[in-house]
């Protein structure tokens, strides 16, 4: 731990179900923790109970694994290193798209991405969006394809028509990353010629890399490895003949050649599958364990079919070497990483004394530790802060500032002095204790849970500035209301919602003004666990849960018609607001941090300015963001020449922050509206504008504002992709039509994955219509469908709110009625004032 240059902290990122951590048992078999015949069926960084029951991962878990590695590879590591031990950490995350919020978690600790690719399924909708997470975060990826024995043993397909589908899938990994990649990065394609790119099954825990295979070659015929390695990929002829290398498929009598990836490679591992589960032949099979120098114990001698096929794969092509070697050679050492990441994490100047620690990966510099979750310990209610130590040590009986992700350098505000109880280490299903921990390394902290809510800074410099908030790719846009059975938990309730909301990055819990407990997450799966652990370990107590609804958001569609005048309660003060659609380009960058409202006026107006048309002046005087200080809505102040204006400035951010986050038609949160404030008339004397008057005011001047403008709901939509057989893709395209989804592409022209007969139908389906889409798909096509939704993007919803009888009435009427409101929209008498 106290050599940085040779640690390697990565996550395990992919789609559901490609195999993440049944190729992870491989390395924890590696390092010794769990027994070779149970690699691929222990899965043991899944640790909860659900977990092994469905058979995904919910919760990304930590490891921490100790190896050595050879004088000889250690040679081969481009960056500074120190001896041949290696300290890996380790995060395996989960692949289905509710839980993404935990890979988000997982990559702002780590600095390389292990990404796992399916050799039958290929790059799948979760694959991108987990990739272009981790290169937004500046972190290097490397590629595994693995279930490569399905290649083999399911479809029995040949070796010509296997490496063309590597291929395919090699493209589509480094498209997703040419399009989303930093520069600072370097170059960061994956090609197997590199060694940036391991083929493995992990189930049988085997896989190699084209290195392994040129080092043997390389000993056995003295030729240079990296020069072997080159020509094992790629259009590289061998006539075995002649004994020359060419890159036509064909010799000068037009015989064709074969492949060399296909021959040397490829070849091997064919004949042994052909030899053990088509042609078993004892004595066929130990001339070839000899030829390959495989030594059998005398019990798997014994075996048969596919447990022999594992014992005698598993001797030839370790999957633990061919990983292991792959992530040491290839992924940055922490020092190495947090050199360039430190511009993407830090979010004071580069030159202070915390950002300076950071790029050094400095252990005797200021303390810098940024906790991404909170990972509940056995004892109830109590959890580990979980997170990496960027600069610094951190130790037991440290005092450090915990600052909130709402801390403001020089203020008060979200900030605690408190000592830290014990450090600790995560490993997987257990924890170890350690005296201190140095930077470079990931750490569990015990007895600071309570000032933090989700994640924040830890530090020891007092002009420390904080680590950037995480970005999560999901929404929190399925909400459910749950209540005790037995009214006399209800403080249990109270107290297990707020440890919910704890142990989950992306949940949100609130109380409504029904008095309603609303627990929102990404999707029914994901709530579905969240309300399970909040019955079973949170709070403790039966449950009645309300059927999911969906969060809609509000918006406008044109300017408002006329101007909206509000007058103040005591009729001194006048405002006059406009409303008018911010665009999606716009709205969409300030969700996504592109703009941000904490960066300097200057930059964000210049850039309003360059990339979305603003006026300069205008660009300069946003007031604020909303709701909550950074949402897609804006305050401008485009008057002119206005007295006292300035001394009614915050009341004007809380006015816009209380009325975006309850809208005028259904009190949801608004996205994407601009508030021009084009005049204000004030009463000089200062008492008589204080925020009681003003902010009311500015309410009701937006409310009307929002009303004149064509006024309408936004609905949440997922991008579902649906992989069938071709018999049942007739009766896919039915089903999604009932449920409004709009098909991608062609009608009834799914694309078919080549070599299979698998299809692929996209389609955009609103998350109202979602809600047991997945039952209703298995039980039409008798469980041979898998769909897949992510949340893809907010749509403006056809018709107007305010019209009588519309679908978009009703739907507004049921929201209101829900929450206990008036159920007819207020009529813009009531907000808009008269001269």
């Amino acid at each position: 731990m106290d050599k940085p240059t040779n640690i390697r902290n990565f996550s395990v990122i992919a789609h559901v179900d490609h195999g993440k951590s049944t190729l992870t048992d491989s390395l924890v078999s590696k390092a010794g923790i769990i027994a070779n015949s149970s690699v691929g069926t222990a899965r043991y960084t899944d640790t909860r109970p659900d977990e092994k029951e469905r058979g995904i991962t919910i919760k990304s878990t930590a490891l921490s694994m100790y190896f050595e590695l050879g004088k000889e590879d250690v040679a081969s590591v481009k960056q500074k290193t120190d001896g041949t031990s290696f300290l890996i950490n380790l995060i395996d995350s989960p692949g289905h798209v509710d839980f993404s919020s935990e890979v988000t978690a997982a990559l702002r600790l780590t600095d390389g991405a292990l990404v796992v690719v399916d050799t039958v399924e290929g790059v799948c909708v979760q694959t991108e969006t987990v990739l272009r997470q981790a290169l937004t975060e500046r972190i290097k990826p490397v590629l595994v394809i693995n279930k490569v024995d399905r290649a083999l043993l399911e479809l029995q397909i040949g070796p010509e028509v296997l490496y063309q589908s590597f291929c395919r899938i090699l493209e589509s990994v480094n498209v997703v990353i040419a399009t989303y990649h930093d520069p600072a990065l370097g170059d960061v394609q994956v090609r197997p010629e590199d060694g940036t790119v391991a083929f493995a099954a992990g189930l049988h825990g085997w896989g190699f890399t084209l290195r392994q295979f040129a080092n043997r070659y390389a000993r056995k015929f003295g030729v240079d490895r990296e020069k072997m390695m080159k020509k094992l990929w790629g259009d590289n002829y061998f006539n075995p003949k002649t004994k020359k290398w060419s890159t036509t498929d064909a010799n000068a009598g037009g015989k064709p050649l074969e492949r060399a990836f296909n021959a040397f490679v490829l070849g091997p591992i064919y004949k042994i599958f052909d030899t053990i589960m088509h042609h078993p032949d004892a004595e066929a099979l130990s001339i070839m364990m000899e030829k390959l120098e495989i030594k059998l114990d005398p019990e798997e001698r014994d075996l048969q079919d596919k447990r022999l096929l594992k014992a005698v794969m598993q001797k030839f092509l370790p999957a633990g070497d061919s990983l292991l070697e792959m992530v040491v050679l290839h992924l940055p050492s922490a020092v190495t990483a947090q050199a360039y990441r430190v511009q993407t994490l830090y979010e004071g100047p580069m030159d202070d004394e915390s950002a300076l620690g950071i790029a050094a990966c400095d252990p005797s510099g200021p303390l810098v530790v940024y906790v991404s979750k909170m990972v509940p310990t056995s004892d109830k209610g109590r959890f580990y802060a979980f997170g990496r130590v960027f600069s610094g040590t951190v130790r037991a009986g440290l005092k450090v500032r915990i600052q909130g992700p709402n801390y403001v350098p020089g203020k008060k505000h979200d900030l605690f002095v408190k000592p830290i109880q014990r450090t600790v280490l995560m490993m997987g299903r257990t924890v170890e204790a350690l005296e201190d921990c140095p930077a470079g390394n990931i750490v569990g902290l015990v007895g600071i849970d309570q000032f933090l809510l989700k994640s924040g800074t830890l530090t020891t410099s007092e002009s420390a500035h904080n680590m950037r908030v995480m970005r999560f790719s999901v929404a929190a846009v399925v909400q459910v209301a749950v209540e005790v059975k037995n009214p006399v938990d209800l403080p249990k309730l109270v107290e297990g919602l707020k440890r919910l909301s704890k142990s989950d990055p992306c949940v949100q819990t609130w109380i409504a003004e029904s008095g309603e407990h609303i627990v929102a997450g990404a999707g029914e799966l994901h709530v579905g666990v969240c309300i399970k652990d909040l019955e079973e370990d949170h709070a403790c107590v039966p449950l009645k849960v309300s059927r999911p609804v969906v969060l809609y958001r509000e918006t406008v569609t044109v300017e408002s018609s006329i101007v909206a005048l509000a007058k103040s309660q005591n009729k001194h003060n006048r405002l006059y607001v406009k409303a008018m659609p911010l665009g999606d380009e716009l709205t969409e960058a300030i969700e996504n941090g592109k703009i941000d409202p904490r960066e300097d006026v200057k930059i964000r107006a210049r850039m309003l300015a360059d990339e979305y048309g603003w006026d300069i002046t205008d660009a300069r005087k946003i007031w604020a963001f909303g709701p909550n200080g950074s949402g897609p809505n804006v305050f401008v102040d485009t008057t002119k020449g206005v007295q006292y204006l300035n001394e009614i400035k915050e009341s004007c951010v809380s006015g816009l922050q209380w009325a975006a986050s309850q809208g005028v038609c259904a009190e949801e949160n608004m996205r994407g509206v601009r508030f021009n404030l084009l005049d204000a008339t004030l009463l000089s004397d200062s008492i008589h504008r204080g925020g009681g008057q003003i902010i009311p005011t500015v309410r009701r001047a937006i409310n009307a504002a929002c009303l004149l403008a064509g006024p309408t709901l936004m609905e949440p939509v997922y991008l579902v992709e649906i992989q069938c057989p071709e018999a049942v893709v007739g009766d896919v395209y039915p089903l999604l039509r009932i449920r409004r989804a709009q098909i991608l592409g062609d009608h009834d022209s799914a694309e078919q994955r080549p070599g299979t007969s698998m299809f692929t139908i996209r389609a955009y389906l609103p998350v109202s219509e979602s809600f047991g889409f997945t039952d209703h798909l298995r039980a039409a096509t008798r469980g041979q469908v898998f769909p897949q939704s992510v949340f893809d993007h907010w749509e403006v919803m056809d018709g107007s709110p305010l019209e009588p009888g519309s679908k978009l009435e009703q739907l507004v009427t049921k929201i209101r009625t829900r929450k206990g409101l008036n159920p007819a929209i207020p009529a813009l008498d009531r907000y808009l004032d008269r001269l």
